[in-house]
């Protein structure tokens, strides 16, 4: 069964990690994907081709979400290739670690500017396309730890904390128009990010999860699945924690 059979989805940082698990299972499941990315084009293309395959429309674009002005083009453009916009992913975002005493101010307003402000500028951008559709679907990539903190990650923990305020605020300001806002918490996810480090650390990290496992993109894109499709029609300014029980 397809779940996103003829919607149009928009997926920042779509080219790699957890975004390209999105966009994989948005495109087995009918959705039409446009995605963005930052650096390598040809990977990204190599992505759209691949999606194309499923029998979908799929584009790569080269934008960033962190600029107002690009994320408006953005979704100029997306409109004007795909004719609407249905589902909003707002996936993308950096890391910057350190300990408070270590870390620069240039390296917290670039996490907060990239992961926090990107939300803004995604959110605004389409809302003007959503009202005039009087519905839509928009989901926030946060993370556990904008749940529960961590050390030596408070830039990133603030930025993911302040995207479940601002979401939450706009599930209220849009709700009236059929359009939700619901966010993601994604726990461990095993990446081509995670290969690179250690073994010992990472099974560490499996063990201290109750199911014993890390996540996949894939489980992040089934939960994404569930709220893009008419099936979460009536939930709204939700956390939906995919962590594998690390926050109970």
């Amino acid at each position: 069964m397809k779940l996103l059979e003829g919607k149009n989805a928009i997926i920042t940082g779509g080219s790699r990690g957890i975004g390209k698990g999105i966009a994989k299972v948005f495109a087995r499941h009918g959705a039409n994907v446009a995605f963005t990315y930052n650096s390598s084009a040809e990977s990204a293309n190599d992505l759209a081709d691949e999606l194309r395959k499923l029998g979908i429309k799929a584009k790569a674009y080269k934008s960033n979400a962190a600029s107002y002005a690009e994320a408006d083009q953005l979704v100029k453009d997306v409109s004007e290739d795909f004719g609407r916009i249905d589902i909003l992913i707002n996936n993308a975002g950096i890391t910057k670690d350190n300990l408070l005493m270590r870390m620069s101010e240039e390296d917290f307003d670039k996490v907060i500017e990239v992961n926090l402000k990107s939300i803004f500028n995604m959110t605004k951008a389409v809302q003007r396309t959503m009202l005039k559709q009087r519905k839509g679907s928009i989901i926030n990539m946060s993370s556990v730890v904008g749940v529960t903190g961590n050390a030596g990650q408070a830039n990133y923990a603030a930025s993911k904390a302040g995207i479940i305020g601002f979401s939450k605020s706009m599930a209220q300001e849009l709700g009236s128009r059929n359009i939700r806002t619901n966010v993601i918490a994604p726990g461990f996810i095993e990446t081509e990010m995670t290969e690179k480090l250690d073994g010992k650390v990472v099974e560490g990290w499996r063990q201290a999860i109750p199911l014993k496992r890390g996540g996949a993109p894939e489980d992040i894109a089934n939960a994404c699945v569930f709220l893009g499709s008419d099936l979460s029609s009536y939930i709204t300014g939700q956390v939906l924690h995919v962590d594998g029980g690390m926050h109970t």
